[in-house]
């Protein structure tokens, strides 16, 4: 389950990541010379720390606390 909080961070870790990760890759951004720049090089930089840290946050959740899950996925197929 995506919580607020877990979003927050991925944010949070995809900005700090990314911007270091485009410093190493791209470092022509960072100088606004945008020559050979691909775009979707540096949004990817960004999605994928955003992505694996949502995901790593949700199974921690789901980790810590099962039977809320189990309850969740248990009202959602009764209904």
């Amino acid at each position: 389950m995506i919580t607020e909080v877990s979003l927050k961070r991925a944010i949070r870790v995809a900005v700090i990541v990314g911007v270091i990760l485009n410093l190493i890759n791209n470092p022509q951004l960072f100088s606004l010379s945008l020559t050979g720049l691909y775009i979707y090089k540096v949004l990817l930089t960004f999605l994928v720390p955003f992505c694996v840290s949502l995901y790593s946050s949700i199974l921690a959740n789901r980790a810590k606390c099962p039977e809320q899950i189990t309850e969740q996925t248990t009202k959602k197929t009764i209904r």
